[in-house]
């Protein structure tokens, strides 16, 4: 059970996530907290820690203190888990516990567990991104094997945002990467922004990586290539990333994965991609449709790797996974939307259809949609699934506000989140948000979209 512990005489009401409001000017946490990382957002600073015992990570625990920049007001969501009494002695050495992983190890690393004691956490990848297994560190058993990457499985990317979009074209199919496939009218010529001067697609806000051999290089920094050739793969993710971080600076936020994002397209030839926060890295597979020829396909991945800059190991469960994979499906979208024109053919709403006419046969070819009827009720447990419920409200949102006032209510909102966050909880940061951006009319709006998917308060 979690440890929370009372900071203030009440708790705010209608803040979401148990969130306890103290004075700026309280102590500092205590000794067991360990500063993981600070994050600014438009209203407030956001800084985490993790918990420690003996000095080692407490798994599943997380310390965070949001300030509000106006009132100085700090409100902090204490993450902290009981342990009880732990044996930080190691019987297994850090080699045989690497031993019990099945992929390549890339480390092991003493952690607690609570309820189980002390553990080595082994880092290793299996080809399809990275893998983390707990060996118990006593008995040498293994406790638990779970990937670490956040998948959109069966995805593409294209042009802006794909020639089946662009062209309202159901019509469109792959042709084993043949020019012939596309019409040319579905080529955009694009300023690539922000390169290092290098020749490589690598960048402030993305980078190309893998074997140089196979990474575009052009000296005078022209990447003219056509689908034909596996570098204009490289080309549209690039771009794709890049345009998204200038995106968000200009909504006001300079700390939203600000970075250059790595990104390969090199290695995995399934139809499927991921996003792995171990290595901070996107990953674009080639089966069907290349995945990196559709940008909506990188956006949505783009959207994990936000997230994850946002809210150190957000996604830890089902909902929250679910929460991330709409959000990933709705920031698609709201890049989609700056060049979408005539929409009668191809809604806005149905994401990564490039990529899925490799696998659909009905049209409008969709991955997914983001605005399906689909309520709380229906949810499944799976993330894809269940993601549409999340993605719903978002587009509402999306539809009442447009752009850019919606983008900011979102974004500005996950910096509330912890990594258990759930859909009530993410509710009801995202109503105190747009109440705190912009007043009681518009909170009470996007309460109201909550409510129709029949997400309760949290």
């Amino acid at each position: 059970m979690r440890a929370r512990r009372l900071v203030a005489v009440a708790c705010t009401a209608g803040v979401a996530l148990s969130l306890l409001t103290i004075s700026a000017q309280a102590a500092a946490p205590e000794e067991g907290l360990r500063l993981l990382a600070v994050r600014d957002s438009l209203t407030a600073t956001h800084t985490w820690y993790e918990q420690t015992y003996d000095g080692k990570p407490v798994l599943g625990a997380y310390y965070v203190e949001h300030v509000d920049k106006s009132t100085g007001v700090k409100t902090v969501d204490d993450g902290r888990l009981t342990v009880g009494s732990v044996d930080v002695t190691p019987a297994v050495s850090a080699e045989d516990a690497k031993a019990k992983s099945a992929g390549a190890p890339e480390g092991a690393s003493l952690k607690v567990l609570p309820g189980t004691g002390l553990v080595y956490e082994v880092i290793s990848d299996n080809g399809k991104g990275s893998e983390r297994t707990l060996v118990h560190a006593e008995s040498g058993a293994v406790v638990r094997t779970e990937s670490l990457v956040k998948h959109a499985d069966g995805t593409g990317k294209v042009f802006s945002p794909n020639p089946v979009s662009s062209q309202q074209n159901q019509n469109l199919v792959d042709g084993d990467d043949a020019d012939s496939a596309v019409p040319a009218a579905a080529y955009r010529s694009v300023t690539l922004s922000d390169l290092d001067g290098s020749g490589y697609l690598k960048g402030n806000y993305a980078q190309l990586t893998g074997s140089k051999s196979k990474l575009a290089y052009s000296k005078s920094n022209k990447f003219e290539y056509t689908r034909a050739n596996d570098l204009f793969e490289q080309v549209n993710a690039y771009w794709g990333v890049t345009e998204s971080q200038k995106y968000i600076q200009s909504l006001g936020f300079k700390n939203v994965n600000n970075e250059s994002q790595k990104i390969t397209t090199l290695g995995l030839k399934e139809d499927n991609s991921f996003y792995d926060p171990n290595k901070d890295q996107i990953t674009f597979g080639t089966g069907g449709v290349d995945d990196a020829e559709d940008v909506e396909v990188v956006w949505h991945e783009l959207g994990h790797a936000i997230q994850d800059a946002q809210v150190p190991g957000f996604g830890s469960t089902v909902e929250g996974g679910s929460i991330g994979e709409g959000f990933g499906d709705w920031w698609a979208l709201i890049m989609s939307s700056a060049d979408a024109k005539d929409t009668a053919t191809v809604p806005l709403a149905c994401i990564m259809d490039w990529d899925a006419t490799a696998y659909t046969t009905e049209t409008p070819h969709c991955l997914r949609r983001t605005d399906t009827d689909l309520k709380y009720a229906d949810r499944k447990g799976q993330v894809h699934f269940d993601g549409q419920i999340w993605s719903r409200a978002l587009w509402d949102i999306y539809q009442k506000f447009g752009r850019d006032k919606s983008a900011k209510i979102v974004l500005e909102a996950q910096f509330s989140y912890s990594p258990s966050t759930n859909f009530a909880q993410a509710a009801t940061a995202t109503v105190e948000t747009a109440r705190k951006l912009y007043g009681d009319t518009d909170a009470a709006f996007v309460r109201s979209v909550f409510d129709a998917r029949g997400i309760e308060k949290n």
